[in-house]
């Protein structure tokens, strides 16, 4: 399964906030590792993009040259 696959989201713990606001975000993120940082950054590029790391790969491209 896929990270977006697997996320799920809690609608309970939704709050609506002015952008003025500050709700602390940094401080979340600055208590997350690096790696846990890099999976939330993973997932949410698979959100916006579909990219499914089990089966994208690298277009493959051939051309055929006459060697003269």
């Amino acid at each position: 399964m896929s990270l977006v696959e697997d996320a799920r989201l809690d609608r309970s713990h939704f709050d609506i906030i002015s952008l003025e606001d500050d709700p602390g975000d940094r401080e979340f993120w600055r208590s997350k590792t690096p790696e846990e940082r890099m999976q939330a950054l993973e997932l949410l590029r698979q959100i916006v993009y579909g990219y499914d790391p089990a089966t994208t790969r690298l277009q493959r491209v051939f051309e055929i040259v006459d060697l003269v």
